[in-house]
């Protein structure tokens, strides 16, 4: 018999299998409420960014909806889509990989910009505070702050290497959750933050830059991680009597552990 290739899951989409099973095995009736992301955390011994993500997957592929201010709900399985079958990155995990990156890239950035650098990076700053938002405009023009930040290292595979991570902003995932905490108030913070990003490179502080980048990326995570509402709830009812809400199997701690060092 031959072998078969191991795919490694990330930890989010052990969770949503998990969830998924409850739902399917009539842990979880439809209408009914499931537990809230910090009683999933806690019982799954994972970080509530990992259950969210696992949660905004859940949704992508019809199987609960998220009210915010209310809770999770689980939805008529004729609305489910099947799982995708394609590896997606959750949005923490992005947002994570781009706070590590950009934050050297924009220190190093502060070394040795030059003044057309600087321009371009100006250039970027302006078309993004006077378009409109949220549009595919004010993607184009984010975009093109970060690749202006990243290009004044001379280095294409890094020019590269940014864009990818910041395109993945445009899979499911990434595309729900926005939907929720995206709006034109986080764009004006987060214009600020770029401003500060800006004005370090431009002034010649790399360390500045760095912490300017790190703290724009990690508030990026902070406004994704706003509460979704309920967290005061009881749970879920059950679906069936005698259940339980909020006890899913809980993974090992090999797995509770896979793919990160700490907590996510």
């Amino acid at each position: 018999m031959p072998l078969e290739a191991v795919e490694a899951r990330r930890l989010y989409r052990q969770v949503a299998d998990q969830l998924r099973s409850l739902i399917d095995s009539g842990e979880y009736a439809v209408g009914s409420r499931l537990p809230t992301e910090r009683e999933l955390a806690d019982q799954l011994k994972v970080s509530r960014p990992t259950v969210r993500e696992a949660l905004i997957a859940l949704e992508v592929e019809g199987r609960v909806r998220i009210r915010v201010g209310s809770g999770i709900y689980v939805t008529e399985p004729a609305e489910a889509t099947p799982a995708p079958t394609a590896v997606i990155e959750g949005p923490f995990e992005l947002l994570r990989a781009r706070e590590f990156l950009e934050s050297a890239i924009a220190e190093q950035a502060a070394r040795v910009a030059t003044k057309e650098d600087v321009a371009r990076i100006d250039a970027a700053l302006v078309a993004m505070e006077n378009v409109e938002y949220p549009g595919e405009a004010s993607m184009i023009h984010d975009r093109a702050f970060h690749i202006a930040i990243a290009g004044c290292l001379g280095n294409a595979v890094l020019v590269r290497v940014v864009g990818e991570l910041f395109d993945q902003r445009l899979n499911p995932y990434f595309a729900q959750l926005a939907h929720y905490f995206e709006n034109p108030s986080t764009w004006r913070t987060a214009l600020s933050e770029h401003r500060a990003v800006r004005d370090a490179i431009a002034s010649r502080r790399p360390l500045a830059a760095h912490d300017a980048m790190r703290d724009h990326l990690a508030h990026s995570q902070e406004r994704f991680a706003q509460n979704f509402g309920a967290e005061t709830s009881a749970g879920a009812p059950a679906a069936r009597s005698g259940a339980q809400p909020g006890k899913p199997k809980r993974p090992s701690n090999k797995q509770a552990k896979s793919g990160s060092g700490r907590r996510r």
